[in-house]
């Protein structure tokens, strides 16, 4: 028996809370992981896990192997940092939650991290609200704003930037909107990022002030709002991810330059610091790489009107 193998698959069965949920994420069969968990107790002569058709729950020395059987994990990570591990690979794959603008961006980048790693899969799943990482077996999220669950690792990866835009047919029929204040009298498309639909907000290099809004049109998907947008519907905040390319070619207008959509702070966020696999460390690099790439998505982008 490979014993580390057994304590990675009995670790996982307890963070998953099933061997269903664990094969899936290991990439194995159900049996397989049963034989492990088995193979694992036989060797210790000693019941780990109860199994009722409710599901799984730790014995007393399963409570008490857990957290001995992490730093053994941890452990031999760290040997493996030491040792240097070039030939290692990144395998398996990697559950990947993300705002959608934020997931566009990312898949035009994918290609190069899998050929870089042929034994790595990403399940990329576009997400504009919170997830119970848990329950829902992810990897990695991407959150924009506050991260107000404390019992997750939160890493600061970026910023976000956005324009507040219509379509030059909108603009026809309305004159823009020069301050915040201006924006009662417009018609408003409003993506609802974790639920927000009623303000928007904005800074003007010195201050940040919130205004309330009465949208005509509500999404919880921005890509939706991008195309009401373009479409003349009304003023959107859009992320530079989508709305760029349509400035550049005029199918939409910046509008209320001296006041610029605040800017959120963009957190991946994932169950443990302990015993990240290789698979999710190499997809958290990637993230962190692609983000730095963009220069309207790290925190030194200061001056953000549209001056193209």
């Amino acid at each position: 028996m490979d014993i580390v193998s057994a304590l990675r698959t009995f670790l996982r069965v307890v963070e998953t809370g099933s061997f269903s949920a664990a094969a899936h994420d290991l990439d194995v069969t159900q049996p397989a992981v049963s034989r492990q968990v088995a193979a694992l107790e036989g060797h210790f002569a000693t019941r780990l896990l109860h199994r009722t058709t409710s599901g799984l729950s730790l014995t007393a020395e399963g409570e008490r192997m857990l957290p001995m059987a992490m730093r053994i994990l941890e452990a031999v990570e760290e040997l493996g940092d030491a040792a240097g591990s070039d030939g290692a690979m990144a395998s398996g794959k990697v559950r990947l939650s993300v705002p959608a603008p934020l997931g566009l961006y990312l898949s035009e980048r994918l290609g190069d991290l899998l050929a870089a790693h042929p034994k790595l899969s990403v399940e990329l799943m576009f997400r504009e609200q919170s997830s119970d990482m848990i329950e829902e077996r992810l990897d990695l999220e991407v959150r924009l704003g506050s991260v107000a669950d404390s019992s997750l690792v939160c890493r600061r990866i970026g910023w976000t930037t956005a324009f507040l835009v219509a379509s030059p047919a909108y603009l026809a029929r309305k004159a823009p909107p020069r301050t915040p204040k201006d924006i009662k009298d417009h018609e408003c498309l409003c993506y609802s990022r974790a639920g927000d639909a009623c303000s928007w907000s904005f800074s003007n290099g010195s201050e940040d002030m919130s205004v309330r809004i009465s949208p005509r049109l509500t999404a919880c998907n921005a890509v939706a709002i991008h195309r009401a947008a373009l479409a003349g519907a009304g003023l959107a905040v859009l992320s530079h991810i989508v709305a760029v390319p349509d400035i550049v070619a005029g199918r939409l207008i910046p509008v209320m330059n001296d006041f610029q959509p605040t800017r959120l702070p963009i957190y991946v966020v994932y169950p443990s610091r302990r015993n990240i696999p290789l698979r999710v460390k190499t997809v958290l690099d990637f993230l962190t790489d692609a983000i730095g790439q963009d220069p309207s998505l790290c925190a030194s982008s200061a001056d953000r009107r549209w001056e193209g």
